[in-house]
């Protein structure tokens, strides 16, 4: 079982959405029957059997072994990750796009640079999953309080002074074998796991 998949099908995504077969997946990270699913969840066997089908059908679930009951056979399934992050290819026409207005001080952009993220890295880990091979990231996350909003500014013009820096001194236009990469680097308000929604922390 994966950590994290990326759901990259609409169909996909639209199957995982719906409210049962998102809480059959929660219940799937430890393998189970649809007998022991429809007592967790208050559903005939029936409609278990139903729902699983359709989370197959699009790779969220996979078999992981069959039990002989008599004249039936008990399949048991499990889900193919803890969890899983729907990519805005999944809404390819209207997915958001950072060139279209740039702005560093606009919570929108970074909204779309954090879902061309998504997007970048989804396909990267479903290509190297092909390939059975790795994909090299780096990442840092990290929480600051700052004393002020003009410290909070300070911060950020130092920082993006570092960056800019670093960019400097190791991006080389002309290297024979170099791979482009891509840099992301964003601050914004802490939002508290038990907040409200849209309650971010000012």
């Amino acid at each position: 079982m994966l950590d994290v998949a990326v759901i990259e099908d609409p169909a996909a995504a639209e199957v995982s959405l719906d409210p049962i077969r998102a809480r059959l997946l929660a219940e799937l990270a430890e393998p189970a029957s649809a007998t022991t699913l429809a007592a967790k969840v208050g559903l005939p066997r029936q409609k278990v059997n139903y729902h699983l089908k359709a989370l197959e059908r699009y790779g969220l679930v996979e078999l992981v072994e069959e039990r002989r009951k008599g004249n039936v056979t008990e399949r048991v399934m499990r889900a193919t990750a803890a969890s899983y992050v729907i990519s805005p290819v999944a809404l390819a026409e209207v997915q958001p796009d950072p060139s279209r207005s740039p702005d560093q001080l606009s919570a929108r952009w970074l909204l779309a640079v954090a879902a061309r993220l998504v997007r970048d890295v989804g396909a990267l880990i479903t290509g190297a999953a092909k390939a059975r091979k790795r994909v090299a990231t780096f990442a840092i996350d990290g929480e600051i309080r700052f004393a002020s909003a003009a410290d909070r500014a300070a911060f950020a013009e130092e920082l993006a002074n570092a960056v800019t820096a670093l960019v400097g001194k190791y991006h080389d236009e002309k290297a024979e074998g170099g791979r482009d990469h891509r840099i992301v680097v964003a601050v914004h308000p802490s939002v508290k796991p038990d907040a409200p929604a849209g309650g971010a922390e000012a």
